[in-house]
């Protein structure tokens, strides 16, 4: 395996050539930072009182991101915390930490920013923006997290293990949102003219789309990578990037061995680097000239390495890091600016064919290779203790309006840790072997904290004192082990080929995916990248294949 690559530089202030500079911006997009389901009081207004929910609140009514409780993630209050199943707990010795609701709602309340979505991007100067990580990251971030969570077990199955104590299925990331049980067991998700090809839709002015039911729900392996405009897109990718390899030749079995080693080459040597930062996943990697890449685990040891749990440390806790990423607003392609959230229609929720002026141009997300960056380019904003405002109130495409319902992502997040027995940062950090962060430089002032702190708040405030460009120590390494191992763990994946792989060319990261997949075709009129007409990905199968279930 090759070093790992540099990072592309990322300067959203610098236009190359041929971009255009916003001259005027008064009025622009004026129609389409509305938010009526949300209050939007003025830039940096003081925090609102929090209203007291009912007791529990609803946490698991939805079906979106961020919705309802993962089947069999209840482990640790349900059948003991040194029990496995599809989750366990990472630290066992550890106990939970249950603060009181108050404190935690309260703390919630405080980590929303109450800036209303942009205009333009190009407007946005609060400090939040991270300028190392470009917005797609956000979105690998949570592609990654619907191939790792999908639950594809037999529902006869879930009925008669509902606590899930039997791992049937596994975390690997084999792309099971884009292949389902593969084209026996989901027709559905493949071409009915040659079942080797994903099936593609097409948007009313005739642009690729996923395929959709007449209500406008795409058909997937995971419905999660249909909730917004930005992650279906990206979807979409994954399908195109399948077909250009059958279309070169492929069979339907190295189509999509390549289009998962791709994925997962992604994971380890672009995504991975971002979050965490190259040091760290340089120096948990060691490679030989032969044979598998040995992965660093010091802490993620399931007890059934052919099917390894989830860590709620990792699922509830660290991996949520990224909520902090998401944007109140996107460019989605030039001068065109959409709130995430907002009026339904004119913002990005999804379960619906791409409108024409929501396309991606991939510019705005990733660095391309051969393009010159916008002068605006959408930015994460940076790994913090703020969300953007769009996440205080979340729409009923991702959870239930009912009654009861907790809207509030902060709120999820930090009550469904406690319901779930998730043990405080501090004590995490012990248990590593790291200086703990005190509860005054937390800035959790409250005597009933007791000098401890949730999980998921001690992630983002530990990256936030560090600058919150990438995780902390202690997020970082819960991030990278948990990923890292469960590759190291599937036996199928690029890490454990016989013969070391790499892509046909590297380095090789998001953009260069993206170009592969044929997906810059697809961006709006003028803002393609320069690729050779009928350009197909090269097909480079390792020389000892590893055969897997479709």
């Amino acid at each position: 395996m090759e070093p790992l690559h540099p990072v592309r530089p990322a300067d959203p202030t610098t236009a190359g050539p041929g971009v255009s500079r916003r001259g005027v911006l008064a009025g622009l997009a004026a129609g389409l930072v509305a938010l009526p389901a949300v209050d939007a009081p003025a830039a940096h207004a003081a925090p609102r009182k929090p209203a007291t929910p009912p007791a529990a609140g609803v946490l698991s009514r939805g079906s979106g991101h961020g919705a309802g409780e993962l089947r069999g993630s209840q482990i640790a209050v349900t059948s003991g915390r040194r029990a496995e199943g599809r989750f366990g707990v990472m630290f066992p010795k550890l106990p939970a930490f249950a603060p009181d609701d108050a404190l935690l709602i309260g703390l919630a309340e405080r980590m929303i920013d109450r800036t209303p979505p942009l205009a333009d991007v190009s407007l946005s100067n609060d400090g939040f923006d991270n300028p190392d990580m470009p917005a797609g990251f956000a979105y690998l971030g949570q592609f990654v997290d619907h191939d790792m969570t999908l639950d594809r077990t037999p529902l006869p199955a879930q009925d008669q293990d509902p606590k899930a104590l039997v791992n049937f299925d596994t975390p690997f990331f084999d792309l099971g949102s884009v292949y389902g049980g593969g084209p026996a067991v989901d027709p559905q998700l493949y071409d009915p003219a040659d079942p080797r090809r994903m099936r593609l839709g097409a948007t009313p002015d005739g642009r690729p789309d996923l395929p959709r039911r007449a209500d406008g729900t795409a058909l997937l392996g995971d419905h999660r990578n249909d909730e917004n405009l930005i992650i279906a897109q990206f979807h979409l990718a994954f399908l195109q990037a399948h077909n250009r390899f059958v279309d070169s030749g492929a069979s339907f079995e190295e189509a999509q061995r390549l289009t998962r080693w791709h994925f997962q080459w992604l994971i380890v040597h672009d995504f991975l680097p971002h979050v965490v930062g190259r040091p760290l996943v340089q120096s948990m990697l060691t490679a030989g000239t032969k044979g598998p890449v040995v992965v660093d685990r010091r802490f993620y040891k399931p007890g059934n390495p052919a099917r390894p749990m989830m860590p709620i440390e990792y699922s509830v806790g660290a991996y949520r890091f990224g909520h902090s990423m998401v944007r109140a607003e996107y460019e989605m392609n030039d001068e065109v600016t959409i709130p995430f959230f907002g009026s339904p229609g004119h913002d990005l929720r999804g379960s619906r064919p791409i409108p024409a002026r929501a396309r991606a141009d991939w510019n705005y997300f990733f660095d391309l290779p051969g393009v010159s960056a916008p002068d605006d380019r959408n930015m994460t904003r940076l790994i913090d203790t703020k969300l953007a405002l769009p996440l205080s109130e979340l729409p009923p495409t991702v959870v239930q309006h009912v009654d009861g319902a907790i809207l509030n992502l902060a709120q999820r997040n930090l009550l469904r840790g406690k319901r779930l027995g998730l043990p405080a940062g501090q004590d995490v950090a012990r248990a590593m072997g790291i200086t703990p962060i005190p509860n005054d430089r937390l800035g959790l002032t409250e005597r009933g904290w007791n000098g401890r702190a949730p999980l998921w708040f001690y992630v983002l405030k530990e990256a936030e004192l560090q600058g919150g460009r990438t995780l902390g120590p202690v997020g970082g390494r819960i991030v990278a082990e948990v990923i890292l191992g469960v590759l190291s763990l599937d036996r199928s994946s690029f890490l454990n080929a016989a013969t070391p792989w790499t892509p046909a060319t590297t380095p090789f990261a998001c953009g260069d995916f993206l170009r592969m997949a044929g997906a810059l075709e697809n961006m709006p009129a003028g803002d393609e990248a320069e690729e050779p007409d009928g350009e197909v990905p090269e097909v480079e199968l390792p020389e000892e294949e590893h055969p897997e279930d479709a």
